[in-house]
């Protein structure tokens, strides 16, 4: 009988997953500190050296175990394939451009929000993956349908709905997503 093994088959995603993990537990034992100073972006003084760490940080953090977990859930499930096809530094390309955008549109549209968490990412990943299997000169049926059934959706929850959520952060997650993938298109994964 052979042998298995454990295969680190996906370093960025992994990577994210365990800064998040890491930020989740210093936000607990500093009592939300962390989040304030690190993993949260909200619109402060560009001169403060910190507001350019929390433009990236703040997909890092999350505000408790069930924010993290619906995050990082479908980071872990859509990630690894997507990492496998497009290669690790395009995914830390998309993680980045995401982490940067959402940040600083909250910063200037929401100077009074504090946001935090992944939820841009899993949007951009969402959207990514339905070009999975983008050909020159073609938009996937499967393309259409999830950003009608999760932009829309999101659309709609921003203008009916009250609560907490980003809705603006996951539709230029999506966006971002998108452009993304037409952009990667069919090149080849490089790692």
């Amino acid at each position: 009988m052979k042998k298995l093994k454990i295969s680190f088959n996906s370093p960025v995603v992994l990577g994210f997953a365990a800064v998040c993990f890491a930020a989740l537990i210093l936000n607990t034992f500093t009592g939300g500190m962390a989040n304030m100073l690190f993993f949260s972006v909200y619109r402060a003084s560009l001169k403060d050296p910190l507001t350019y760490v929390r433009i990236i940080g703040h997909v890092f953090g999350h505000a408790d175990w069930s924010h993290f977990m619906g995050n990082i859930m479908l980071i872990l499930i859509l990630g690894p394939l997507l990492e496998e096809k497009y290669g690790s530094s395009r995914i830390a390309a998309v993680i980045f451009v995401t982490a940067v955008v959402t940040g600083a549109a909250n910063m200037l549209f929401f100077p009074h929000t504090m946001l935090l968490g992944a939820s841009g990412v899993v949007f951009a990943f969402i959207m990514l993956s339905s070009l999975a299997s983008l050909r020159e000169g073609t938009v996937p049926l499967t393309f259409i349908l999830v950003a009608v059934i999760y932009i829309g959706g999101q659309i709609y929850s921003g203008i009916t709905v009250q609560d907490n959520i980003s809705n603006i952060t996951h539709i230029i997650g999506g966006f971002i997503g998108a452009a993304m993938g037409f952009a990667m298109g069919n090149k080849k994964a490089r790692r």
